[in-house]
């Protein structure tokens, strides 16, 4: 028994009235509960003193016991206390009962019977081409869903009538209360499934659900300029609700399939092209194709060096859900010939005799640097 006075301990006057101690051990236990603050020592302490005042204040004869004697009205017999009686359990329920319990039933509208339950959305993955992706396109598939029943017309019973009854469990809440040790727990109800009804006369096709499963086709606007990973909401194109409730959505996520020539990096498209070292020294041109079909020639300047990029504006991938194309990007990889004729190996150890290293002044450069890392 804990030696504070119940009044100080709860915050009230002598002269309070039972609504007035009860909401204020609603506010304390709330702020003291040992599992708000990680099974605290000293919050638990607190915790049992203030319940063991509000099991005495709230009634009325051991309130007045106690306005007359004191806590010696409670001792040697004279109606010791258990500080986890009667208010740990059913005073502590009745504060989740009624902070969370009143605020759910005023979502639902107190006693109304729960509404139908919404259909659960559905995933659909859709692969493309980079042309598709570019381009957009219309495309058809094929889901396999539950969808409204045919034979009940979603009804879930085999009359014409609604043969839905209020289910007995939760009174048509389609919820059922549960209480565990200080909590109170609300979980849907497991007669009716959260809907608040039962079916008196099943439909025998989807055994009163209102929905069977069912393959359907669906056209579907995929537009210009998606990318990986992109997601597409389609709503009400999920699962039906059950008898008639709400439909989900369903969600296209979009994958590229890998291009021959290009790779994608966001609004750029990006080809790796190797060139000849005598093109890269000479110069040139190469020719692309591009998404829309155009053709495109890039000029390769003389000396382009291997990992330069050429780019053409505005020849690239369409921006999604705006104007405009993103660039093409041509990044040069100079290739070493691994193949050669007798005549062009003759011709190049030629051109190597002339060489005076001014030709390839980085190389010229690194191994100065070198020959000076030798000779310190």
């Amino acid at each position: 028994m804990v030696s504070e006075d119940y009044y100080e301990l709860l915050g009230v006057s002598r002269g309070a009235d039972g609504a007035t101690i009860k909401s204020a051990y609603r506010k304390l236990a709330m702020e003291c509960h040992p599992d708000r603050h990680g099974g605290c020592s000293e919050k638990e302490t607190q915790f049992k003193a203030i319940t063991e005042a509000y099991d005495c204040l709230r009634d009325p004869q051991k309130r007045a016991a106690y306005d007359r004697f004191g806590k010696a009205a409670f001792q040697n017999g004279g109606g010791g206390q258990d500080p986890f009686g009667s208010a740990g359990f059913e005073g502590f329920s009745d504060i989740f009962s009624s902070i969370f319990g009143d605020f759910m039933d005023q979502q639902r509208g107190g006693g109304a019977r729960a509404n139908p339950a919404r259909g659960a959305d559905l995933r659909y993955d859709l692969e493309l081409t980079l042309e598709e992706a570019f381009a957009g396109k219309e495309a058809t598939l094929t889901v396999e869903t539950l969808a409204k029943c045919e034979t009940c017309e979603g009804r879930g019973c085999n009359s014409a009538d609604n043969c839905a009854r209020t289910c007995t469990t939760c009174s048509g809440m389609g919820k059922v209360r549960a209480q565990q040790g200080f909590f109170v727990v609300e979980r849907g109800c497991p007669t009716c499934r959260g809907s608040g009804e039962v079916i008196a006369d099943p439909c025998g096709a989807c055994q009163g659900e209102g929905r069977a499963l069912n393959r359907r086709k669906l056209t579907v606007k995929i537009p210009a300029g998606v990318d990986e990973g992109t997601r597409i909401r389609v709503a009400n194109e999920g699962e039906s609700g059950v008898r008639n409730g709400p439909s989900g959505d369903l969600y296209i996520f979009v994958h590229l399939k890998r291009h021959s020539v290009y790779a994608r990096e966001g609004t750029t498209l990006v080809a790796e092209c190797p060139v000849s070292f005598t093109t890269a020294a000479l110069g040139g041109t190469i020719s692309l194709p591009s998404l829309d079909g155009q053709k495109i020639e890039l000029k390769i300047p003389p000396g382009v060096q291997s990992g330069e990029h050429l780019r053409q504006r505005g020849a690239g991938m369409a921006v999604l859900n705006g104007r405009g194309r993103g660039d093409l990007v041509a990044r040069i990889l100079v290739e070493t010939p691994t193949r050669m004729s007798a005549k062009q190996k003759k011709l190049l150890e030629e051109f190597r005799d002339t060489e005076t290293g001014d030709e390839c002044p980085n190389a010229k450069n690194f191994f100065a640097r070198v020959k000076e890392m030798f000779a310190g």
